[in-house]
């Protein structure tokens, strides 16, 4: 057996039985923060760029954009995708070091509008694509993370497997739409070191191909079965190990779509322990920042290597900025879309703070990457006090996961400015009983 065939089992149980109710409702906080993620990242500068090239494309067809205009579905998931990254707030899950939601849901929801899918249908499919996904990407493992952007190269397998369900693909069909989406796997980390539009783009890619896969697909279009784990296969030339005896050994049974983190804070999760560590440390010495002399961050490497601008001048920058991040969350006591202004960028106290901070890796903290997302923190104050304070993991992860009250904040909190407190308080009580709708039409 193929790797892109191992996943058919679990396709076809899926397809006759209903899903766990655990699972049913995961998909459903999944497609709630997808939402609180996706009104904020319509504003983005890439996200509006594409609307304008894509004009001939909007208007008309059967899915929706956020932004509440009618389009074509690979308008649609393009867009949809790329706006549910550009704001950096859309969910991941931690061991395959990916972002599912954005990519996955983009597709789904374009699928379900294309063929006129219920609300369950689409839940369905989306924890569908989340478990195959996810799965590819543990898979690839570390060495597939050290150049590549998950969240594209992987998505793409979200994006088609969810697809594949909403289409009514056979098992065998799921199988090619894999295997196709495999060829279009892209999207490297390197375009997102400096200052950049590239890495939501990567995502609303993905979200297009892998639909374009599944409906190909379904279609009758095929792939070459051997594209994962062949000799010059995705595995071969995108990791430097990848294992695909087990991909498929868990599923159905530990569904990784009720282990997801939801940010808690907005930029690179990376930088999310050390912002959590210090604003425990902060709070313990009872100071507020101008009694700070100096910050130690110790973390693990990707941490160091990603949200690796030193001085930041952007918006884009600033979101990839370890001691930025980390100097906003002292100053000013959280991290939302308020630190992300110019005039917050610039702000001489998070400055001072930036100039005081010193940062490493610490192996035992990165040995346990990507499992666990720590940090270490130390605080020295004006005064000669000094204390220290290991976070073991970030609020929003599993270990200490968002309410379901807290992601209707979320979502009120991020789509409330774009639709309105009352338009927003019905998507999302409309969200929670999504298994019950007939239809998925998201519109405004």
């Amino acid at each position: 057996m193929y790797a892109t065939e191992a996943f058919g089992e679990f396709y076809a149980t899926v397809q006759s039985a209903p899903l766990p109710p655990q699972a049913m409702h995961h998909a459903k906080r999944a497609l709630v923060d997808w939402h609180a993620a996706v009104y904020p990242g319509i504003s983005h500068e890439a996200v509006a760029i594409l609307e304008r090239i894509l004009e001939d494309e909007l208007g008309k067809g059967s899915a929706k954009l956020a932004s509440g205009k009618s389009a074509t579905i690979r308008a649609a998931a393009l867009i949809n995708g790329a706006a549910a990254h550009a704001a950096e707030i859309d969910d991941s899950f931690k061991d395959a070091m990916y972002h599912p939601g954005a990519p996955t849901i983009a597709a789904a929801i374009a699928a379900a509008q294309d063929v006129g899918a219920t609300g369950e249908t689409l839940l369905k499919g989306i924890v569908v694509g989340y478990e195959i996904s996810t799965r590819i990407g543990v898979a690839l493992g570390r060495g597939h993370y050290k150049y590549w952007h998950n969240t594209a190269t992987v998505g793409v397998f979200g994006a088609a497997s969810a697809a594949a369900f909403i289409y009514g693909a056979t098992p065998a069909q799921l199988t090619h739409a894999l295997a196709t989406a495999a060829t279009f796997s892209s999207g490297l980390q390197q375009a997102f070191r400096m200052d950049s539009m590239s890495k939501p783009l990567h995502v609303g890619r993905a979200a297009e191909g892998g639909l374009l896969a599944a409906k190909a697909a379904a279609a009758g279009a095929t792939g070459s079965l051997d594209v994962l784990d062949g000799d010059a296969g995705l595995g071969k030339a995108m990791s430097d190990g990848a294992n695909w005896d087990a991909v498929a050994a868990t599923l159905g049974s530990d569904f990784h779509i009720c282990r997801l983190t939801f940010k808690n804070h907005i930029g690179c999760g990376h930088t999310f322990a050390a912002i959590d560590g210090a604003l425990a440390l902060k709070a313990v010495l009872g100071i507020d920042s101008s009694k700070i002399r100096r910050i130690h961050v110790a973390t693990y490497r990707p941490a160091l290597d990603i949200a690796c601008n030193l001085n930041p001048k952007t918006e884009n920058e600033a979101k990839f900025s370890l001691k930025y991040i980390v100097a906003t969350a002292l100053a000013f006591g959280s991290v939302r879309l308020a630190a992300y202004t110019p005039e917050r960028i610039t702000d001489a106290e998070t400055r001072r703070l930036m100039d005081c901070m010193t940062i490493e890796v610490d192996p035992e903290i990165d040995a346990a990457f990507p499992g666990k997302r720590a940090a270490n923190i130390r605080i020295e104050t004006v005064d000669g006090q000094v204390a220290e304070h290991f976070q073991p993991n970030r609020k929003g992860d599993p270990e200490d996961p968002l309410t379901d009250a807290d992601l209707d904040a979320k979502l009120l909190e991020l789509a409330s400015p774009v639709l309105g407190q009352s338009v927003a308080e019905k998507l999302a009580s409309m969200l929670w009983r999504i298994d019950r709708a007939t239809t998925v039409d998201f519109a405004r």
